[in-house]
């Protein structure tokens, strides 16, 4: 898997922020605790980025992301008890619009940490890739 590396050193460093903080807390400080941790470990990212999203080459708006790792990878972090079907359609259509290879979709809220790999069948460093 392409970038495999990269999504297994941010889950680890969730892991790690997981086990430390356990559940419970609000989104924002699962994102400033992920954000040291990242940076110890050596990733490169850029937090609550805007990035532009366009419809059939016409900017339609633009939506922040919680982390841009690496140049490649948008993060997207929840603290919800359970996530749904809708936090990660959420992730897969912002790789798509944001022309993503791959994201993570990483959830803090639950007893235990839960995350996703999403994929942008579309982008074209997934050729191949089947679902």
């Amino acid at each position: 898997m392409q970038y495999g590396d990269i999504t297994h050193k941010i889950i680890g460093c969730a892991m790690k922020v997981h086990n430390i903080l356990g559940n419970g807390f609000q989104e924002v400080i699962y994102q400033r605790s992920l954000a040291i941790e990242m940076d110890r470990q050596g990733l490169s990212f850029a937090r609550e980025m805007w990035m532009e999203i366009f419809y059939d080459g016409i900017h339609v708006g633009r939506r922040r992301v919680d982390f841009f790792v690496e140049d490649v990878i948008m993060l997207e972090l929840k603290a919800v008890i359970k996530m749904d079907e809708a936090h990660l359609a959420q992730a897969m259509n912002y790789c798509e619009a944001y022309d993503l290879p791959v994201g993570l979709l990483i959830n803090f809220g639950a007893r235990s940490l839960e995350y996703k790999r999403v994929y942008n069948l579309k982008h074209p460093d997934n050729k191949g890739y089947k679902k």
